[in-house]
């Protein structure tokens, strides 16, 4: 590409002319696509200017060594979409429509840099994902899967997905699991929004849910135009009568291990919990995060085993597998089924068939149960670390809570504080923790309160960590 002396954006017009040596030499099947991809992306990245002339396609196609009918081509193809500009007798000219655009990607996924220890909760050891047997259980899929099961799939799931989930939440969870109504969803959050939908359809505009409580309920049900109604908890669950004060006719709920405070609900609370949607003609919404851990005794059953047509029950892999799978299951009572059905139909056709079939199968191999006791293991010991190393390093601290689950609720001693000091010192020392009371909905109690209470998530940092991090936590709370 030669301009002469008196064309417009000669500089940009060489540098394209660079950009689009390469093109020139591809493959003579592809010659035309490489070389219009080229000039479209020296465009787009600004190097041809709006503006600019170019040479005419007889003198590019002898610059380039190319037929003159690839660089017509090429030009008319992009005058089509814009990004070129031309008139009879007028010559080729670069468009002004395109605004060039630097190229970039940034990550928005919740990390702690920096960190020399992290006790965030919420996040399972990822390098526990079972790599070997779910790669043995997707080349099963892929070989043996009918070409008919990747169309657009049932909305609710693939049958055989559904029906081993059932199988799976029977006999684990205690729930009644009828695969008619199982929906696979996309992680508990996506449960969470059809749920929101659909009582705001039915005319429902708030939504019970526990304080301390997870900051991402009040969000998804928000998003859905539905407004969160904080509700108290006592040492049982869900206080009762603040909850029937509050007018609401939807609760949400983590009965097996209450999150963040670690308490199991009592079998009256559940009771009374049960009596209350009967009485209101109401729905509690069960999230069973992190059910299938309880490392002192087997799990309490689900809340939706008692009364199905009350509960509607999710639950997800993001503890047993990988959050980053994006996969989980809601269990609605039947008079919900169908809205809830139509209402995933509609956001997006359905979860991913072949996701779903590899699944199916590592249940019914078995590999999901092998996982489950090999997380069990783990993060009983890595409990057991923490807390003997609270008790080495914080002396007179108190750990509560059941013993379950991926976090604990540390108490630490007065003398550490106050907690805004406490967690300033600890921050700087490269230490990752979140307080109690960064999940309180409301605020409790008077300002200053030196009592230290923290949520301590362990599942994802190994023993010897875990010493480590509370060793540095000591150190800098001085």
């Amino acid at each position: 590409m030669r301009p002469s002396q008196s064309d417009p954006g000669e500089g940009a017009a060489s540098a394209a002319w660079e950009l689009l040596l390469p093109a020139a030499s591809a493959p003579a099947r592809t010659r035309g696509r490489s070389l219009q991809a080229a000039l479209r992306e020296a465009v787009r990245s600004g190097r041809l200017a709006p503006g600019t002339r170019l040479p005419s396609s007889r003198d590019l196609a002898a610059d380039l060594g190319v037929s003159r009918g690839l660089v017509t081509e090429a030009y008319g193809q992009l005058t089509a979409e814009g990004y070129l500009r031309s008139g009879r007798g007028a010559g080729t000219w670069v468009g002004a429509a395109v605004r060039a655009v630097e190229p970039r990607a940034h990550d928005l996924a919740p990390r702690s840099p920096g960190t020399r220890a992290d006790f965030v909760p919420g996040t399972p050891d990822l390098a526990l994902f079972p790599r070997a047997a779910w790669a043995a259980a997707q080349r099963g899929v892929l070989a043996e899967l009918p070409h008919q099961e990747l169309g657009y799939p049932d909305p609710r799931g693939l049958p055989g997905l559904r029906t081993a989930l059932a199988e799976l939440l029977a006999r684990r969870r205690g729930v009644v699991a009828d695969p008619e109504r199982i929906v696979v969803v996309s992680g508990v959050a996506q449960a969470t929004a059809l749920l929101g939908f659909a009582l705001h359809a039915r005319g429902v505009r708030t939504v019970g849910v526990e304080d301390p409580g997870s900051p991402q309920h009040s969000a998804l049900y928000g998003a859905a135009g539905v407004t969160a109604v904080p509700l108290p908890l006592d040492d049982e669950g869900v206080a009762p009568e603040p909850l029937r004060a509050s007018g609401v006719r939807a609760v949400v709920t983590t009965p097996a291990h209450q999150f963040p405070t670690g308490i199991a609900y009592s079998a009256r609370r559940r009771a009374e919990l049960l009596d209350w949607a009967r009485s209101v003609d109401g729905i509690v919404l069960e999230d069973d995060y992190d059910g299938d851990f309880r490392y002192d005794r087997a799990p309490v059953g689900a809340l939706q085993g008692l009364d199905p047509d009350h509960v509607a029950y999710t639950g997800s892999v993001s503890k047993s597998l990988a959050p980053g799978l994006r996969l989980g299951w809601m269990l609605v009572p039947e008079s919900w089924a169908e809205e809830i059905v139509e209402r995933k139909r509609a956001m997006d056709l359905g979860h991913p068939a072949l996701d779903q079939a590899l699944f199916a199968r590592f249940l019914e191999r078995g590999d999901y149960d092998r996982q489950l006791r090999r997380c069990q293991r783990a993060y009983r010991d890595r409990r057991d670390a923490l807390v003997a190393a609270l008790h080495a390093h914080f002396p007179g601290s108190e750990v509560s809570g059941i013993a379950a689950g991926l976090h604990v609720i540390a108490t630490v001693p007065r003398r550490y504080g106050p907690e805004e000091r406490f967690l300033a010192r600890v921050a700087q020392a490269g230490v990752a923790v979140r307080p109690l009371s960064a999940y309180a909905h409301t605020r409790a109690g008077p300002e200053g309160v030196e009592e230290i209470r923290l949520v301590l998530g362990y599942a994802h940092v190994p023993p010897a960590r875990i010493a480590e991090g509370v060793r540095l936590m000591a150190a800098a709370a001085g």
